[in-house]
């Protein structure tokens, strides 16, 4: 049996955490750089906020709705998610960390066993040990238990939080209500083409062929399909290893030079780079992309990007950070005015696993000199060490007006109980 732990809007409910006060008051919580709406308590979509709206159009109907508006604040939630993270994998080995709020569990198959009561202790040891409200859903395969965490968080009175798929007729009752659109796996563009062959559920979905169903998704459909009748096919897969690194920022101002960005994508891959070797992995290519406002006019905009091929992986932030560049170079244009850049590692190899090269170009002391710097940015802060193409003044601050206080990260951020006699 596959459980599905979720929690309930997971960034608006970390700002709860310490504020109390919040409770049943709508909530919103922007993106980097206060762009945009990235999470929204269940009393702001109430008030027809959508996700992703700009925040600057908002300001108005955050102002009379009284909505509370915070500014991402990623070491908080990342360290919450860590603590419900911790307590889940005590509960199994087999755990599959999906996302920051939600994480797949595997349990054996018993009969014996009331999957009802595991999932009424899970949510309450999260809440009882962390205070983050989760829903639990739990079935024979992983896109049913998806289903199931959908019921539970649907009907969260009637079930109190926890559904269980566990018999044919629960299977059945579940898919026929489930609307094509919450399918797990459904993407937006498959979506028309299934309704315009009158698809509307997942029932709908397990009743056609399966050459219907592999040519209008491919294999992975016919996974999907077989998910749904509940037959294990989609395992959980081993995150511990990521298979890309990505670092993206939106700047606090339009760069208008080539040296701006050379020095910004250079400190993106520095970022990039010491990931990467923590997972003790060597890349092979990395991905860099340039963009203008897309708010702005359409004669303003430009948009750009380039995968650069290194001739053999490398785990040396001075070898990517010339290839990088070289990609910046290539990419280019002046007169624009840039807003956004980021980079992305690709095409993974272990360290211990490389593939040797007959005639090699790598400079051997880039591996100690690597495992230097890592060791002194570790114990000393990040950056301390720089490339001499990095600015060596500058401290990457992102526009955050409502940040609330870190207060499980930051010492000087803990927070003050006051007593009274």
């Amino acid at each position: 049996m596959f459980a599905l732990v979720d929690c309930n809007n997971f960034y608006a409910s970390c700002e709860r955490l310490f504020q109390p006060a919040l409770e049943g008051k709508p909530i919103v919580v922007l993106s980097n750089n206060d762009g945009c709406v990235i999470a929204r308590s269940n009393e702001a979509k109430a008030l027809g906020i959508p996700m992703g709206a700009p925040a600057f159009q908002y300001q108005e109907l955050f102002k009379e709705k009284q909505v509370s508006v915070f500014s991402a604040n990623f070491p908080l939630y990342g360290d919450i998610s860590n603590r419900v993270m911790q307590i889940l994998a005590s509960y199994t080995p087999d755990i599959e960390i999906y996302s920051i709020d939600e994480a797949f569990l595997k349990f054996p198959d018993n009969h014996s066993v009331n999957y009802q009561e595991i999932g009424q202790r899970i949510r309450k040891q999260i809440l009882q040990w962390t205070g983050m409200p989760v829903c639990v859903g739990i079935a024979p395969t992983k896109t049913l238990a998806k289903a199931a965490n959908h019921i539970a968080k649907k009907f969260k009175e009637q079930r109190a939080g926890v559904h269980v798929i566990d018999s044919e007729e629960m299977r059945l009752k579940a898919v026929r209500w489930l609307k094509l659109e919450d399918v797990w796996g459904i993407g937006r563009r498959s979506l028309p083409r299934l309704q315009h062959y009158g698809l509307k559920t997942a029932y709908d979905l397990t009743q056609k062929e399966d050459a219907f169903v592999k040519k209008q998704l491919s294999v992975t459909g016919l996974r999907l399909k077989m998910e749904l009748l509940g037959i294990p096919a989609v395992l959980l897969e081993d995150n511990s290893i990521r298979q890309s690194i990505s670092v993206t920022r939106t700047f606090e101002h339009p760069y208008t030079t080539f040296e701006e960005l050379r020095e910004r994508v250079s400190t993106f891959t520095v970022m990039a780079m010491e990931k990467l070797r923590a997972q003790h992995h060597s890349c092979r290519s990395i991905y860099v992309f340039i963009r203008t406002n897309r708010f702005g006019d359409e004669s303003t905009q430009y948009n750009n990007q380039m995968v650069a091929i290194l001739p053999e992986s490398t785990n040396s932030t001075i070898v990517l950070v010339q290839h990088a560049i070289a990609a910046l170079q290539k990419i280019f244009k002046p007169g624009y005015r840039y807003s956004k850049a980021g980079v992305t590692l690709m095409q993974f190899e272990e360290d211990n696993a490389r593939q040797l090269q007959l005639f090699t170009t790598a400079d051997p002391r880039h591996i100690s000199l690597m495992r230097a710097m890592d060791s002194i940015n570790g114990n000393f802060g990040q950056q301390k060490i720089r490339l001499a193409v990095q600015d060596c003044g500058a401290v990457w601050k992102m526009k955050q007006a409502t940040l609330s206080p870190r207060y499980t990260t930051q010492l000087e951020d803990i927070i003050t109980i006051h007593a009274q006699e």
